[in-house]
């Protein structure tokens, strides 16, 4: 594989994983933050609502979570290309 190649599989490879962390954000943030925030109220935890408490705690720890396996993908992905930091 020639070096355009390689990078263009690098690319491909990382916009794959973004679109990926993009679309788990989006559907936590705004599907079961905003959209589907009823049928989530019905359950209750410590006195309020899953739904709200995904509009106001679910889709920050989930950013979160997001950052770490972003981070620790895009450094196995490094590896992988041989662009990783030593």
């Amino acid at each position: 594989m020639d070096r355009s190649q390689h990078r263009a599989a690098y690319w491909r490879t990382n916009l794959r994983v973004i679109a990926g962390c993009l679309a788990i954000w989006a559907f936590v943030s705004l599907g079961l933050g905003i959209l589907l925030v009823e049928p989530l109220n019905a359950i209750r935890i410590g006195g309020y609502g899953l739904g709200f408490w995904f509009a106001q705690q679910g889709s920050l720890y989930t950013f979160i979570v997001l950052i770490f396996f972003y981070a620790w993908r895009m450094n196995r992905l490094d590896r992988e290309h041989g662009v990783d930091e030593q």
